[in-house]
């Protein structure tokens, strides 16, 4: 073959090596796009899968801490336990995989920490939590100022007399009644965990009933003296 025809010839014999290069070139470029893309998919799931790992610890940690606190509070255990309705959608809700998971833990840390913060403002709103001193005052205080108060009115009611002279003498121990008496409801009011020691603030305690019976017994003297 001469002419046109080995020319023709010739130009497929080099064009079909560049094709084929061509093609294998595209095909290596796709391969590498396609390995790129999984490599990225199982780099997300692997940091995914770890920070799972982590809000579930942080989620555990909370939920044992609100579990004790809800105890505290008498709500029954079997109440704290997931029922099986809320178990299935759970698992439903976490089967896309460990982003799916991290998107349902963090879901729930949410829940729990709106919880908590529910269980603080309750918690401010009872004595118990108070701090030591003004929680025991609300027990100190009204015992403190019963015996006092009897003086004052039996004065008020009778004058200078045998009635408030007897009021005085008998209101002398009534302090160490009144912190005794505080001391005892302070214990029957108020609870604590086992671990823990319930804090009577004894010496505020002890100033709390004899500051009242002080001041009335100084100001009765004056009103006898003075009569």
């Amino acid at each position: 073959m001469t002419g046109p025809g080995r020319q023709r010839d010739a130009t497929s014999a080099v064009a079909e090596p560049g094709a084929a290069w061509a093609e294998y070139l595209a095909a290596a470029r796709q391969l590498d796009g396609v390995r790129r893309g999984a490599a990225a998919a199982a780099g997300e799931q692997a940091r995914s899968a770890e920070a799972a790992r982590e809000e579930l610890t942080v989620v555990r940690t909370g939920l044992a801490s609100q579990q004790d606190r809800l105890r505290e509070l008498g709500v029954p255990a079997i109440s704290l336990v997931p029922s099986p309705p809320e178990l299935t959608e759970a698992a439903r809700s976490m089967a896309g995989g460990p982003a799916a998971v991290l998107a349902a833990l963090r879901a729930a840390r949410g829940r729990a920490e709106a919880a908590d913060a529910a269980l603080a403002a309750r918690r401010r709103l009872r004595p118990g939590s108070w701090p030591a001193r003004a929680r025991n005052l609300l027990v100190y205080g009204p015992f403190a100022l019963l015996v006092p108060l009897i003086q004052l009115a039996v004065y008020a009611a009778t004058g200078v007399g045998p009635a408030t002279v007897a009021a005085l003498i008998c209101g002398l121990p009534m302090p160490a009644v009144a912190f005794v008496a505080g001391w005892i409801g302070i214990g029957r009011l108020f609870r604590v965990a086992p671990s823990e020691r319930l804090d009577r603030t004894v010496r505020f305690g002890a100033l709390v009933c004899l500051v009242p019976a002080v001041l009335a017994t100084a100001g009765l003297l004056l009103a006898l003296l003075a009569g």
